[in-house]
């Protein structure tokens, strides 16, 4: 974290008051490095960990540029998923309080289509998206990007993984040639600078460490037989018992068997992977980031786009291939400059992938045998929070103060019962403390909100 107040910046009085009242101090190394010049107009290439500030980083750039009164897509946001595209959106509408009636429009795959296309019809200034369904809507002439003054390309290095440059580079062509181009990486190969020399001017290089330092995260790394990884695991779940942990493997059919085990061994664990439906994968991601769930068991790929800022622990039960893929999931732990704990497991035959770890961070890398541990693999105590599901959301004018009115008021639930509230298009998500539980959804499914019964199960 920077010393540096971002009343220093050359930012309107009223986008200064916001970034206040939004818990904004001091500005993160990346924004301090970065805002200067992306709010002198310049194209940028930044290069920072995950969870280091770079929302922020690009939008208030974008949102200072913006004409209020032109309903015109005047900045494009190209994401690589559809969590990273919703969360990019909500923080913007966040940072775009100070102004008046600013529409952000969310444009990801995994949804209907025609729901997007009425949506742009009553125009937007600003569109975060997915490449490819950006592209769907530009074949169908649904989307106007002619006239974009600001294009971002956020976790560049994730999308040219994906496999999304021809993608890229066709959404670009649409754009003018005039605009500012911001691009973010949390990796530097080769194909992104490539990207920049092809689509930006002259772009000023900032770059953040990258590594993450023992200071703030605790890396520990345990040897184990093959035959023993599950109970390793659950030694390692036991030993330090954390309020919640994304737990890495490197392909489904290991998410399957780790999530089976930890079920059965009375823990609540979540899977997230490939092949679930875009509905469970989002209740999948609610119940985890409301605290429903303590474990999370992911792949590489299922998990991009996850963000929780306050994750205090990472546990591979797979060392990734990559190096860089090891510094990317650690690096969802220990964000702004809260500590965290990246726990992993290895056989003997993975010590090469220990070997590539310990080379790209330019350090000795100690192990322990997972033998020197204390705990015998008991099961965490359950979660805080239950999950209810409201079959009714934003298209229905859900708010989420009519939930918690529905909860706290005729409900009688207390507020400090009542836990994360989100509101999506068609559903609604509530947490609500274990305890209470039955009582809040009893009524729910008997009371009304907004005047209206709704469908509302437990997750």
């Amino acid at each position: 974290m920077s010393d540096l107040s971002f009343s220093q910046l050359p930012l309107a009085k009223g986008q200064i008051e916001n970034l206040g009242s939004l818990g904004y101090a001091r500005m993160t190394d990346i924004q301090a490095a970065a805002l200067p010049i992306a709010l002198a107009g310049k194209d940028l290439i930044a290069q920072a960990k995950t969870g280091s500030g770079k929302t922020a980083t690009f939008t208030l750039p974008l949102l200072s540029k913006l004409n209020p009164r032109d309903f015109g897509a005047q900045a494009l946001v190209l994401c690589p998923t559809r969590e990273l595209a919703t969360q990019v959106a909500a923080e913007t509408r966040r940072l775009a309080r100070h102004q008046q009636n600013i529409k952000v429009v969310t444009l990801c795959g995994g949804q209907p289509i025609g729901p997007q296309i009425g949506s742009l019809e009553h125009g937007a200034h600003i569109v975060v998206g997915t490449p490819g369904r950006i592209k769907d809507h530009l074949r169908k002439q649904t989307l106007d990007i002619s006239r974009v003054s600001t294009l971002v390309l956020d976790e560049a290095d994730r999308m040219l993984d994906m496999g999304f440059l021809e993608d890229i580079s066709s959404i670009i062509e649409a754009t003018p040639n005039t605009r500012q181009t911001l691009l973010f990486s949390a990796t530097f190969p080769d194909d992104i600078q490539r990207l920049s020399t092809r689509f930006q001017r002259s772009a000023q290089v900032v770059k953040v460490d990258s590594t993450h330092t023992e200071l703030q995260i605790r890396q520990q790394f345990y040897v184990c037989s093959r035959p023993g990884k599950l109970e390793a695991l659950a030694k390692v779940i036991a030993h330090h018992a954390p309020e919640a942990a994304v737990i890495f493997c490197n392909t489904k059919d290991v998410v399957r068997e780790v999530t089976a085990y930890l079920k059965n061994q009375g823990s609540s664990a979540l899977a997230l992977h490939g092949d679930l439906e875009q509905r469970d994968r989002d209740q999948v991601l609610v119940q985890f980031k409301n605290q429903s769930s303590r474990l999370l068991v992911a792949t590489d790929v299922a998990a991009r786009g996850l963000d929780i800022d306050d994750l205090p622990t990472v546990i591979n039960f797979e060392l990734p291939r990559d190096p860089d893929q090891y510094t990317h999931r650690i690096g969802r732990t220990g964000r702004a400059g809260k500590n965290g704990l990246a726990v992993s497991l290895f056989t003997a035959n993975e010590r090469y992938k220990l070997e590539g770890i310990a080379a790209d961070h330019e350090r000795e890398v100690a192990f322990d045998a997972i033998e020197t541990l204390s705990g015998t693999g008991e099961p965490l105590p359950p979660p805080r929070f239950v999950t209810l599901c409201i079959a009714g959301g934003r298209k229905q004018k859900v708010r989420p103060g009519d939930v918690l009115g529905a909860l706290t008021g005729a409900g009688g639930i207390e507020g400090k019962g009542v836990g994360k509230i989100d509101v999506m298009d068609y559903v609604t998500f509530v947490a609500v403390d274990r305890n209470q539980s039955k009582p809040a959804l009893k009524q729910l499914q008997s009371g009304k909100i907004k005047g209206r019964k709704f469908k509302v199960r437990r997750l």
